[in-house]
């Protein structure tokens, strides 16, 4: 017991001790700013290859083995991104063509993550419409987002699209 007394002594001692600094060391934690900024790009991207139509960039936003997983509906499931952008590829093909206008857009309620690693939580609103803006048509879902970045990019490996979001729900959201 002494010699742990007088260990803790040494230690004391041989520090300058005020009342903000700890006797256990601490980490420094990175700031998110950086991985905030670089992701909040890689949402502006998203958008933009729904709007545009931009079949190959949309996927190129995902890691080749990404699982999307859709809860939303009756027919739960869970599927490979390619049968997920399979599914996708006719309403891309249409706008990238001209014959209707889409979009997408997400707001965020919760972002974790280092500088290799996120995971975001949030609500997206996606739309479709005719090329004149009529019979515009759209959903408000939850979705989870796990991503990696890898040679300096953000790729989705998991999107789980969790249930139907209510317009309160968006609306309470930062844009």
């Amino acid at each position: 017991m002494r010699k742990i007394i007088l260990l803790i002594a040494i230690l004391v001692s041989s520090q300058t001790i005020s009342a903000n600094t700890p006797l256990l060391p601490t980490f420094e934690i990175n700031s998110d700013s950086t991985r905030t900024a670089e992701l909040d790009k890689y949402w502006k991207t998203l958008s933009k290859t729904v709007s545009d139509g931009d079949f190959e960039g949309y996927g190129a936003a995902y890691h080749p083995d990404a699982v999307v997983i859709f809860a939303t509906g009756s027919n739960k499931t869970s599927v490979p991104l390619a049968k997920a952008l399979a599914g996708w590829k006719q309403g891309f093909d249409d706008t990238k063509a001209g014959k209707n206008k889409a979009g997408v857009t997400f707001r965020l309620s919760q972002r974790i993550g280092d500088d290799t690693t996120a995971h975001e939580t949030g609500v997206f609103y996606y739309w479709t419409s005719n090329v004149d803006g009529s019979n515009k048509q759209g959903i408000m879902v939850h979705f989870e987002m796990l991503l990696v970045k890898k040679d300096g990019k953000w790729l989705g490996v998991m999107e789980y699209q969790k249930e139907a979001a209510t317009i309160e729900e968006w609306e309470a959201l930062d844009k």
